[in-house]
């Protein structure tokens, strides 16, 4: 989000603008997950039973939407805007996805990650994709998802980054 809102910006005001869609779309989110899992609400912080994920995503869309709210009062840059909703769009796909089948969030934010860097950086940022392909391949051999499971989850993230391209 940092590379996001610095290159939306055009300027350093734009890290500032991508520190907040960091803590709104990943800081937030991994400490409500973190502090949950110490409660004992889950096992581990990779939330295998599906059934158990939806507050997660309903925390995700909380605070990407008070973000988003806070970056149009505050007037932010057109760029991260349209990133924060593609990712609101790509949480509401998974937590949608997730009642029926455990589509992997990780393959999903990795693509995503990758994409949109290259969206609005360099196609260069592609060279990242073998980070992607770790993530998903890790996935698999946890036996978190599987191969179908983490290559939707890598296709959605791939789709929200062409959204955002796009959009």
């Amino acid at each position: 989000m940092l590379g996001v809102g610095l290159a939306a910006a055009g300027d350093w005001t734009g890290l500032l603008w991508g520190f907040l869609g960091a803590l709104c779309a990943g800081i937030v989110p991994a400490g409500y997950i973190e502090w949950e899992r110490k409660r004992g609400t889950w096992g581990d912080r990779h939330v295998v039973d599906r059934t158990k994920r939806a507050p997660i995503f309903f925390v995700i869309l909380g605070s990407i939407g008070a973000g988003s709210l806070v970056m149009v009062l505050g007037h932010a840059p057109t760029g991260i805007l349209l990133a924060m909703l593609a990712l609101w769009v790509m949480t509401v796909v998974l937590l949608t996805v997730n009642t029926v089948w455990k589509i992997s969030v990780d393959a999903a934010v990795a693509s995503a990650v990758v994409a949109l860097l290259a969206a609005v950086h360099s196609p260069w940022w592609l060279a990242a994709g073998p980070l992607t392909a770790a993530v998903c391949w890790s996935r698999v051999a946890l036996r978190y998802h599987s191969v179908a499971q983490v290559v939707a989850g890598a296709a959605l993230g791939a789709a929200t980054a062409a959204a955002y391209a796009f959009g």
